[in-house]
């Protein structure tokens, strides 16, 4: 970045901000996009890792974000077969809660007012019967059992960087905006990198994605007097030992008129959350507090047969969910929709905020900004996103198996394990990253858990990871698994590659 003209600037390196500019980057358009931190390293990486309409929306009255949500799920899941795949999820009907018939009626509309094609719809099942109801306390007898996605959040995060930048998207991490001022009919910005290298740029339209910061950009650094229309929500979760086999899902009620999930996680894992309240510190330093904790053990084990207590937890995560302030009186309630502020044009540099938004629907979100800044900046190409393919996505959606049997066809060596992970990473890009390997020597050092030198290599070279900590917690969760991970060995091998002088 030294001192080019951008059609583009995006401030923010979540889903929002690497969405928009991976669009923006298909259309023609010349675009910078700069992240204070790790890409995904705020809310993005912090989800409940779903790519769902929001099944609890329709007691809020979200039709419409509940029907783009569910239109979305099938197009992402296209998009990116390897990070996002099919789960069923299992809603027992609780005496003294919502009645069945509300809970058969709600599951009717979320089947049918997305344009629902490939998955299941829903089906009735009797607990007493069914196997996954015996990992239940006795009471439970009839459920509902209905489907959603599963996504690894920062991968898709990473992958659409990966995208943009390969249609000519600069992507800079670890790179904060210090300031951003209108000159004429451009912003003239600045950026400080975290070896202290300041450079400025200029673009004719500035994007404001910045998620948990965006009033603190708008109103610090840009001059905007918007802060008031973000509430910050947060959400955590835990992660315990494996509480069953079954690949099914739990969607929970409970007594206070929230819900909660119980997923498998991670195969060893199962995660559980979320939790929802307002939140006025500072995103940065966003943990689980003991009473969520609390909170969430108490809710699970009002329904597992087996109680969990904290010395099951395996991990723990917490994010702040940046939501448009819509006035709602509890934190559950807000909306998940987003809102689009867009101000300037006509000789004036523009200037588009972007509020609220979830994982399901950022694709539908980048679109959406793309009219705003067509509007300002004039269209260049016709929209594409739809029928595209993230990077490694290029096969079919039932297509994942066959990828894994012919990743270890061409790689014997491989375990199955190490193959159905790698896949899940990076699809069909896995080859690309095992080379002419014959050996697992040839993969170079083995830092434990199948991850080997050549898949760090490509993740400093190709994703940016620039730490341990990135690779461990983003780009994967081997971290997960504590000791069996040579930590010092992976973090000296990663400053290697990151300190080394380039070519």
């Amino acid at each position: 970045m030294s001192d080019p003209v951008f059609d583009i600037f995006i401030v923010g390196g979540g889903i929002n901000g690497c969405g928009i500019a991976r669009d923006a980057a298909g259309r023609g358009f010349s675009v910078c996009l700069a992240e204070m931190n790790d890409l995904a390293s705020g809310t993005s990486s912090a989800s409940t890792k779903l790519i769902h309409g929001g099944l609890r929306y329709l007691e809020h009255y979200e039709f419409r974000l509940v029907r783009e949500s569910l239109k979305e799920r099938e197009v992402l899941w296209a998009m990116a077969p390897h990070i996002i795949w099919p789960l069923r999820f299992v809603l027992p009907h609780h005496k003294g809660l919502r009645p069945a018939w509300l809970l058969r009626l709600g599951l009717f509309l979320y089947d049918h007012i997305g344009g629902r094609k490939r998955l299941p719809p829903t089906a009735t099942r009797n607990l007493r019967k069914d196997p996954l109801g015996a990992v239940l306390k006795s009471g439970h007898a009839k459920a509902f059992e209905y489907s959603d996605c599963w996504v690894d959040d920062a991968r898709l995060v990473v992958l659409t960087a990966r995208d943009a930048a390969d249609r000519g998207a600069e992507i800079h991490t670890r790179t904060r905006l210090t300031s951003a001022h209108r000159e004429g009919d451009h912003w003239e910005i600045t950026t400080v990198n975290d070896a202290g290298q300041t450079r400025t740029a200029r673009a004719r339209m500035l994007v404001n994605a910045a998620g948990p910061w965006v009033s603190e950009v708008l109103s610090g650094l840009i001059g905007g007097n918007e802060s008031h229309d973000v509430r910050l929500v947060k959400g955590s979760h835990i992660v315990v030992r494996r509480l069953y086999d079954d690949p099914r899902c739990f969607f929970f009620q409970n007594a206070d008129g929230r819900i909660f999930f119980s997923i498998p996680y991670q195969g060893d894992f199962t995660l559980i959350g979320t939790t929802d309240q307002d939140f006025d510190g500072d995103p940065a330093s966003v943990d689980i507090s003991p009473a969520e904790i609390d909170y969430l053990l108490e809710a699970a084990n009002q329904y597992f047969s087996d109680p969990i207590d904290k010395d099951d937890i395996s991990w723990t995560y917490s994010g702040v969910r940046p939501l448009y302030n819509d006035g709602a009186s509890k934190a559950q309630e807000a909306t998940r929709d987003y809102v689009l502020k867009h101000t300037g044009g006509k000789g004036t540099p523009a200037l588009l905020n972007v509020f609220g938004g979830k994982l399901t629907t950022y694709r539908r979100l980048a679109e959406s900004a793309l009219e705003h800044i067509e509007s300002a900046l004039g269209r260049r190409k016709p929209r594409w996103t739809a029928h595209s393919s993230l990077p490694g996505g290029g096969f079919a959606v039932d297509g994942f198996e066959a990828e894994v049997e012919g990743l270890r066809a061409q790689y014997p060596f491989l375990a199955a394990r190490d193959a159905e992970r790698l896949t899940r990473a990076y699809g069909t890009l896995a080859c690309a990253i095992l080379g002419d390997a014959r050996t697992p020597q040839d993969l170079g050092p083995d830092f434990g858990c199948g991850l080997t030198g050549a898949e760090v290599r490509h993740l400093v070279e190709r994703e940016w990871a620039r730490s341990a900590q990135d690779i461990l917690w983003r780009r994967s969760k081997l971290g997960l698994y504590g000791e069996r991970i040579d930590g010092p060995a992976l973090a000296a091998f990663v400053r290697d590659m990151v300190d080394a002088p380039n070519p």
